[in-house]
């Protein structure tokens, strides 16, 4: 087993600004970015450095910015495929589709 329990949650920081969901850790930042189209949000990449892999932490950025769109009534259009198949694995996120 690897020491992913290990690891805490990282602090993922909605950077309006820039459209995009993200987090930095050890100087490597991943993240979501997003598009708005009138009441949808396009997840169009979710870019995670390969130093970060294999933590969780595309994960832990999909499911931040999928709370967000919930939390404000968006719908999503997971045009990356990362966000895609995290939806097809969470079918309580299908409603947001």
């Amino acid at each position: 087993m690897s020491n992913q329990m290990s690891d805490p949650t990282p602090e993922i920081i909605h950077n309006q600004s820039a459209n995009r969901f993200e987090t930095s850790i050890d100087n490597q930042t991943g993240y979501i970015s997003y598009q708005e189209r009138g009441d949808a949000l396009v997840y169009d990449h979710t870019i995670v450095p390969q130093a970060l892999g294999g933590r969780g932490i595309g994960s832990a950025l999909v499911k931040q910015a999928l709370d967000y769109a919930r939390e404000n009534d968006k719908k999503v259009v997971p045009q990356c495929s990362f966000v895609s198949a995290y939806i097809s694995k969470h079918p309580e996120y299908q409603d947001l589709l």
